[in-house]
């Protein structure tokens, strides 16, 4: 019923920067948290920059100053502009929206597929 189509990780050295996009369509009605998480093997995925409601956002202590998330309300997108890259942020980024469907089908939480993002030393 919804799609999340993530794009722009890759590989980059330590001091560099990427960003990425999460593009939302299908049957929305409304989204009301959007944002992105990440995940190493053997971790628990953990959040890396969220919109909570409306404009109001959070983010990991460990990205703070360097990554900045923004959003495209007409287009149903979410940005993660990440500046300053360390080797500790390669991990696998995902896309998460938590969604209010079209003809009062409720309100699910889907996940991207993921972009993996590599930073070398």
């Amino acid at each position: 019923q919804v799609q999340l189509v993530e794009s722009g990780g890759g590989l980059t050295q330590a001091g560099g920067s990427l960003r990425l996009s999460c593009a939302a369509s299908g049957s929305i009605f409304s989204i009301n948290k959007m944002g992105w998480y990440r995940q190493t093997p053997g971790v628990q995925r953990e959040l890396v920059a969220v919109f909570i409601s409306g404009s109001t956002t959070t983010y990991a202590d460990s990205v703070k100053g360097r990554f900045t998330i923004s959003r495209d309300n007409a287009k149903n997108t979410v940005y993660l502009q990440m500046n300053s890259l360390k080797p500790e942020d390669t991990a696998v980024y995902y896309c998460n929206a938590n969604v209010n469907l079209r003809n009062n089908m409720g309100t699910r939480n889907y996940w991207g597929q993921g972009t993996q993002v590599t930073v070398s030393s």
